[in-house]
């Protein structure tokens, strides 16, 4: 079990009573004239994130008051586990509040990346009582803390060979399978495409491939951009631009983290996972503006620029995905700075063709309360990936519709009759808040398990 929490349940367990932000005036009028009395000369504030510790007669902490603003909100919950002093705490019997989303709340609160920190302080721990499935929230929070701890570390320790041996401990701990296609070997096997982004790295790049299941399972494949570093190549980012260039494979880490969750819950699908894993560095052999690229598909590309590398990684993969016929392809990448302009930093967009699946996924996104936003494939924009000589041209010079565009262009290597789905997404959180630390973050995952548990299990 994770150090955050805890089965046993005992009398030192101090009570955490969740109190609706908008009912807090007549719940403290129901209180004891003690507690009213240290509230109010605490100066408590409800709407705040620190909780009120309030103690009993004699001194000791009798019970935790914290604000929330709905039965289901768990974020409430996340700010606790940094505020409250170690020991064992429980949510008090008479709240009525979902206990379940408290615990993911408290467990993404928990999540410290201490892989380079010389100390570490000791974690309260919530009691994991009756209504609780220990098993579910656990896998969630670990899935989470995976995607974390991978997007967090720095790319001198997270190159391609360290990305794929990450992997390859997943694989291990389902007994799933795990091939790689490494170096010169990817254009032999026909992945010239992501041969030609990762090239001009000491680090070799790769197409991680991993399959767990049954074989007559319905079949899902992720796809996860594994661009480790990105300096832009030579199209060069500025030094601002590069400073969190790590969390460029947040992609990547999203699709294993999701692939924890299937394998955790034992969803009834047969999984394939592939990432192209490279380093989008600069030498002497770099790939160049206006070079023609081939692809595993047969169309060919015109580099309008080397910093749109994540696409023609991408490209190869979901190539590969289409070639089997699976039920759904879903990838993640950290694809354009176009799609946080149109929803910010915290809200993930997707794009899928499919009406059906996008009603799925936002019904999904709803149940799971992990909101993500559908884009549009607005087609008349196909237009701006016309190139001169080649299929396609991998960016345009147009300065607007970005994200559109590059979804658009990864369509091109998905065949209509396959549902798909791809999720553009910023992978890092710029501020702190309850739950969701500055660093590396899972965006949409909860959401998308959510919506493979509605669409392949059936209900009982």
């Amino acid at each position: 079990m994770l150090e955050c929490f805890t089965a046993t349940m005992d009398e030192s367990a101090v009570p955490i009573i969740p109190v609706a932000r908008n009912d807090y005036s007549a719940w403290l009028k129901r209180q004891s004239e003690m507690r009213r009395r240290w509230l109010t000369s605490a100066g408590f504030d409800i709407a705040g994130e620190t909780p009120a510790l309030v103690p009993g007669e004699r001194g000791a902490l009798e019970a935790v008051i914290v604000g929330v603003e709905s039965a289901a909100g768990s974020w409430a919950f996340g700010a606790l586990p940094m505020r409250l002093p170690p020991g064992n705490y429980h949510i008090a019997a008479e709240a009525s509040i979902d206990a379940a989303s408290a615990a993911l709340g408290w467990g993404l609160g928990a999540y410290r990346f201490q892989r380079y920190k010389s100390f570490s302080r000791e974690l309260p721990r919530l009691v994991l009582t009756d209504g609780i499935d220990p098993a579910a929230i656990e896998a969630q929070v670990r899935a989470a803390y995976l995607v974390r701890d991978l997007i967090n570390t720095p790319a001198a320790d997270m190159m391609p060979v360290q990305l794929a041996e990450a992997t390859a401990r997943l694989a291990d701990e389902f007994s799933a399978q795990m091939q790689q296609i490494v170096g010169e070997e990817l254009l032999a096997d026909g992945y010239p495409a992501i041969h030609a982004v990762g090239r001009a790295s000491v680090h070799a790049p790769r197409l991680i491939d991993v399959v767990w299941g049954q074989p007559d399972h319905p079949k899902v494949t992720l796809v996860g951009k594994g661009v480790c570093f990105d300096s832009g190549g030579l199209d060069i980012k500025s030094a601002s631009g590069m400073r969190i260039m790590k969390k460029d494979m947040g992609g990547a880490a999203h699709a294993l983290g999701l692939a924890y969750l299937v394998m955790a819950s034992k969803l009834p699908v047969r999984l394939r996972v592939l990432i192209p894993a490279v380093e989008n560095a600069i030498s002497g052999n770099a790939f160049r503006p206006g070079d023609v690229l081939a692809t595993r598909k047969g169309l060919s590309v015109e580099v309008d620029n080397t910093d749109a590398e994540g696409r023609l990684v991408l490209c190869d993969a979901l190539a590969e995905a289409a070639a089997e016929s699976p039920a759904l392809v879903i990838d993640f990448a950290t694809l354009t700075g176009a799609a946080r302009i149109a929803l910010g930093t915290e809200l993930p967009g997707f794009f899928t063709a499919s009406d059906n699946v996008a009603e799925g996924m936002m019904n999904a996104a709803g149940r799971a309360h992990d909101p993500v936003w559908r884009l549009p494939l607005h087609v008349p924009y196909r237009a701006l990936l016309e190139s001169d000589i080649a299929d396609l041209v991998n960016a345009s010079p147009e300065p607007y519709g970005g994200a559109i565009i590059a979804a658009l262009f990864l369509q091109a290597f998905m065949p209509a009759a396959i549902d798909w789905l791809h999720f553009d997404v910023m992978a890092w959180n710029l501020r702190a808040k309850p739950g969701r630390p500055r660093g590396g973050e899972a965006m949409g995952m909860r959401a998308v398990f959510e919506y493979l548990r509605q669409r392949f299990v059936q209900p009982v």
